[in-house]
């Protein structure tokens, strides 16, 4: 069953990447697998700790950077060291008017994978785009919680399942439980 931390996260991320023509588009995703819902021209996965973002933008044969129409992250940056390094990597490896889709969780536990360093809003994360050099005017950026999902995520059974029956979906912007970008180079 779906975490409820991510439920309208995945809604509205669907209806975003579902706007662009990702059939034309090669495609590369940091560590997850969340990419596999979608139809993409080419679909490549690069797997921590065989490829860490951190170090650079990762390369083909010969040394070349490689080359993607979009990129995904999803439940990723939260982990890495240096993500501001990292993002400024992802932009190098977009083509041009190429996508970044990244979500990351706000209010949760701390959940070491192996670590767990960082925490963004809506606004953090517009920030940390535009300081990888993004323009403003080319991001979108949102984030979704409220006080009951936040007292979910301190049961002992973690992440909570969300349950259409009993939890509520209002946002309220006061406590974001996660935040999720889509920026275009």
């Amino acid at each position: 069953m779906a975490s409820l931390n991510r439920i309208v996260m995945q809604q509205v991320s669907r209806r975003w990447l579902r706007a662009l023509d990702t059939e034309e588009m090669d495609a590369a995703e940091i560590s997850g697998k969340y990419g596999h819902r979608y139809s993409f021209r080419s679909y490549t996965r690069f797997r921590y700790p065989k490829y860490d973002i951190c170090n650079g933008p990762y390369t083909g044969e010969g040394g070349a950077v490689l080359q993607f129409d979009i990129i995904l992250a999803n439940q990723v940056w939260e982990h890495l060291d240096r993500p501001y390094a990292a993002t400024r990597h992802v932009r190098e490896m977009l083509r041009p008017d190429g996508w970044f889709w990244l979500a990351v969780p706000f209010y949760i536990p701390y959940h070491g994978d192996p670590v767990d360093c960082s925490r963004w809003s809506a606004r953090g994360l517009k920030n940390l785009l535009i300081e990888a050099g993004f323009h403003e005017d080319r991001i979108t950026a949102r984030q979704w919680g409220n006080r009951a999902a936040a007292a979910r995520n301190l049961e002992d059974q973690w992440p909570p399942a969300h349950d259409p029956e009993t939890d509520d979906l209002t946002n309220d912007p006061q406590f974001p439980i996660c935040a999720w970008a889509l920026a275009q180079k």
